[in-house]
């Protein structure tokens, strides 16, 4: 899936930084959760929307 579809940058939204399209999650965030040991499973059960 072509990351343009999962990924928006709107200069109003967190400061235009790059999001999870409809939310206001972060890629950093996403990233950084993976970073400190998160799985994908937890993350999910975190942010179930």
């Amino acid at each position: 899936m072509p990351y343009e579809k999962i990924i928006t940058i709107e200069p109003g939204k967190r400061g235009g930084k790059p999001c999870i399209r409809g939310m206001r999650i972060t890629v950093y965030d996403v990233l950084e959760y993976l970073a400190s040991g998160m799985t994908f499973q937890e993350i999910l059960d975190d942010f179930p929307y």
